[in-house]
């Protein structure tokens, strides 16, 4: 997930929150386990966001090819979240 700039900096409050928020306005069965806040999405150089790089990421698999995205870098920040966030649990 990416927060606004008047959001924060994503904290576990707000992450709880943002449960919380999913569980009151589609129901409890569809409250994410996880919530990771991150600066940018995996993108092509086309804008689409690469949601199988995303999965790789959420069910701790090997990522796939990143040569198609508009910033590889992202990949990297991304995975440094998760790893952040397995250690907080």
């Amino acid at each position: 997930m990416i927060l606004r700039e008047a959001a924060g900096d994503g904290g576990a409050d707000i992450v709880e929150d943002l449960r919380k928020h999913v569980a009151k306005e589609i129901g409890a069965i569809a409250k994410p386990r996880q919530i990771m806040i991150v600066p940018e999405l995996p993108k092509t150089r086309s804008g689409k966001i690469m949601r199988r790089l995303l999965k790789d990421v959420a069910e701790h698999r090997e990522v796939g090819d990143v040569t198609t995205l508009a910033d590889s870098t992202v990949m990297d920040l991304i995975k440094g979240k998760e790893g952040a966030s397995a250690s907080e649990e």
